[in-house]
């Protein structure tokens, strides 16, 4: 969870000035909504990003995303750069703490810290490291096997820009057209970070489910949440389809300006606080240990 300002919200200055504001300053009306946290030293943020992951993974367990052993997320390491953050193997994301996480060296595949009473999800190290080596911008990652994405998969087609809140993927989703099974060799991770492509967010696993990445866990859990949702939506606008009634699409061009306005990083992290302050209501602060 982000720390708890000790004072106040700065003034919104950029609109009180006339200049255009920024996405957050936008949607704030009055004083900005505080975004992403600064921190004193390496180790604070790391224990950050840690007490995330386990919340997203909450917020991932209430939804229903587990599935068995299936299901993971990274985020790269402030101190190890060349390192991912990883969930243990057979644990359900309902239980998960931060201190369960491990640490995981992307280039050679060696555990080299956190939690080492438990393996990594194979499959998932291999797509991780894949998408990381890849993507230096893409600081976190989660994959599910979430039921609406999955179904939605086995058409192997992108989201329509159905409503407003989908306009968030506009131009970033992408389509992996290939089944080769459960993966268990390099070549499936990179054929996977090759179709998320240089600037995608959000990637549609053909018979397998939903991948979403972001600059913090935040947003690519945010994001998942947001596809998982909208897999839901299309395929029930597409059955009322089937039986004569009319779906309007949004054109490309409102659907690039909500992009714009509703898709950078910083706003998108703030999408998903909402659900790690309610989650943390819910059940206590336990998973921050």
């Amino acid at each position: 969870m982000a720390p708890i300002a000790t004072s106040d919200p700065p003034p919104n200055v950029q609109s009180m000035k006339g200049a255009e504001p920024t996405p957050l300053e936008a949607i704030s009306h009055g004083p900005t909504l505080p975004g992403l946290p600064l921190f004193d030293n390496l180790e604070e943020k790391r224990q950050w990003i840690k007490e995330h992951m386990a919340g997203v993974f909450r917020v991932f367990a209430r939804f229903g995303y587990a599935e068995g052993m299936s299901g993971h997320i990274s985020v790269l390491d402030p101190i190890q750069t060349d390192a991912m953050w990883m969930n243990p193997l057979g644990v359900h994301f309902g239980m998960l703490k931060a201190s369960d996480m491990i640490l995981v060296n992307y280039h050679s595949g060696e555990t080299i810290g956190g939690n080492n009473c438990r393996p990594v999800n194979a499959a998932g190290v291999l797509i991780h490291a894949a998408i990381h080596k890849a993507r230096p911008d893409v600081h976190a990652i989660c994959h599910a096997h979430s039921v609406h994405g999955v179904s939605y998969s086995t058409f192997a087609k992108p989201l329509e820009m159905l409503n407003q809140d989908v306009c968030n993927i506009f131009g970033v989703q992408g389509v992996y057209s290939q089944y080769g099974g459960i993966v268990f060799g390099e070549e499936e991770g990179a054929n996977m970070a090759q179709a998320l492509g240089p600037k995608g967010k959000g990637l549609i696993l053909m018979n397998h489910g939903l991948l979403t990445v972001g600059e913090t866990c935040d947003e690519a859990g945010y994001l998942f949440r947001l596809m998982e949702k909208s897999c839901k939506i299309q395929l029930e606008v597409d059955a009322a389809a089937a039986n004569g009634l009319k779906k309007h699409i949004i054109t490309d061009e409102e659907a690039a300006y909500n992009f714009k306005m509703a898709s950078e990083s910083e706003i998108l992290y703030c999408e998903f606080q909402p659900e790690l302050e309610y989650e943390e209501f819910l059940s206590g602060p336990g998973f921050k240990a």
